[in-house]
């Protein structure tokens, strides 16, 4: 239930980006509002390598494939439609990894790897470690991917409210 109750969070916020991205044109998701931000194409491609890195590769055993630095230093290169195939490729993946699981393999603590090195040019955590993994229960990864996911999809709707004003509410409710 834990499982289902993640992915039906994580698929609602991911409704809301899309709801935003086709509200904005090309040039628009890639604008950052001030140099200290992050457009909403980066947010988009962070959040689909998060969530490969934790759900895919990490949970599923797939390949680790991701370069965190880039997705926070892209200026452009992909689209609306591409960022959504993206994202929305990620998603199918992650719902067949987490679809395999049952409530037993919720303890079971899994690896998810890192580049070092590409940490190290993000200057995130504890760069000087040899290791390229960290180890969490199954459980936290579903906690914390789905928060993350969640953190990232209200700054994706407040930049699209900035963006495209007066195109109505992006949610069924107000805020």
């Amino acid at each position: 239930m834990f499982v289902q109750d993640v992915l039906k969070q994580m698929n609602t916020q991911l409704a809301r980006i899309e709801v935003c991205l086709n509200r904005l044109s090309d040039e628009q998701i890639w604008e950052r509002v001030n140099g200290e931000m992050l457009s909403i194409g980066n947010l988009c491609i962070h959040l689909a390598g998060n969530e490969y890195q934790h759900f895919v590769s990490g949970i599923g055993n797939k390949p680790f494939i991701r370069e965190r630095s880039n997705e926070f230093t892209m200026n452009g290169g992909m689209n609306v439609s591409a960022i959504l195939t993206r994202m929305k490729d990620v998603r199918q993946q992650s719902e067949s990894v987490l679809g395999e699981l049952l409530d037993q393999d919720l303890q079971r603590e899994v690896q998810i790897w890192y580049d070092p090195e590409d940490w190290k040019r993000m200057r995130v955590g504890n760069t000087e470690s040899s290791d390229s993994y960290y180890v969490r229960p199954i459980q936290s990864h579903l906690f914390y991917v789905a928060e993350h996911y969640g953190y990232h999809t209200g700054q994706i709707v407040y930049l699209t409210k900035l963006l495209a004003e007066g195109k109505g509410p992006i949610t069924d409710t107000r805020h």
